[in-house]
């Protein structure tokens, strides 16, 4: 099978476990001679559909753990891509296409962020090709060099106290990534899978606040937060541009996403991928140990 986005935060994981688990696994990448993860590299590239032919011959099923966050045209390159990605995969014969979105509610599409509103359209638009997808939709993902946990790491590494926006009392479900990556392994091929949408998250509902707390509790040192609502997602960005090394567009996409509550409410993949996943502080202090020894 093929994995689009193999070099990315959950992409290089998930290839090492299909590997680990005997698939034979063709790792998308525009570079291919720098790639130096598990798997065979190939080049193809989402935003040049005449290169996916290739990439996807003889495969029966792939991965899409593609995103544009970190452009300001986001919204369109994701569709264009996803588009071009679900016809290739359709005219190759693919049997499945699984991509990992993010939570929210459908009811509430249109008072979803423009990111979330942009995954929800990618569901649909990987279908061009008339190929299954089968999507998991996950909130904050709990791992070393996930955009979400660095953002919370590093405000908690970072600063003595927070002076914090609104979202911060928004509630969410942080699911490790090893859980996402065992998830996404165990939907391939899966015939209870096929063409459904699932959610996924750890076993805890949790506020960012609280998130914040817990991570500076495990590292052994205070965190005074003290709330400012009128603190806007524009200044909230620009604030995160200045205490972290994460890219100010892809932040700032991300901080308009916090003001939604993302919390499984469909439990259903459970019966279909069974297993217990981990708790918050245990998959903070996997992500905390991660990165001070990185794989």
């Amino acid at each position: 099978m093929l994995v689009a986005g193999a070099s990315g935060f959950v992409g290089r994981r998930l290839t090492a476990a299909l590997v680990e688990a005997g698939h034979p696994v063709r790792a998308m990448t525009r570079r291919p001679e720098r790639y130096e993860g598990p798997g065979e590299p190939v080049r193809g590239d989402v935003l040049d559909p005449s290169s996916l032919a290739t990439a996807l011959e003889g495969c029966t099923a792939a991965y899409y753990l593609v995103h544009s966050l970190d452009s300001p045209d986001f919204e369109r390159m994701d569709a264009d891509a996803a588009t071009a990605f679900g016809e290739a995969a359709g005219d190759a014969g693919l049997e499945q296409i699984v991509y990992l979105g993010g939570l929210g509610r459908d009811r509430d599409f249109e008072h979803l962020s423009a990111h979330l509103r942009s995954r929800r359209e990618v569901e649909g638009l990987l279908g061009a090709g008339g190929v299954p997808v089968t999507v998991l939709r996950a909130g904050i993902v709990v791992g070393s060099g996930g955009i979400s946990w660095e953002i919370t790491r590093q405000l908690v590494q970072h600063l003595p106290a927070m002076v914090t926006p609104r979202w911060v009392n928004t509630r969410t479900q942080p699911i490790a990534v090893d859980d996402v990556v065992r998830y996404l392994v165990g939907v391939l091929g899966n015939a209870d899978a096929l063409g459904e949408v699932f959610e996924v998250g750890g076993p805890e509902v949790l506020r960012y606040a609280d998130m914040l707390k817990r991570v500076a509790r495990i590292e052994g040192r205070p965190l005074p937060i003290v709330p400012v609502p009128l603190l806007s997602p524009s200044l909230s960005s620009r604030w995160l541009a200045l205490v972290t090394d994460v890219d100010s567009e892809a932040g700032r996409n991300l901080v308009e996403s916090m003001s939604t509550e993302v919390v499984v409410e469909d439990d259903s993949i459970r019966r279909v991928v069974p297993f217990d996943p981990m708790g918050y502080d245990d998959a903070v202090r996997a992500a905390l140990a991660e990165h001070r020894s990185p794989r």
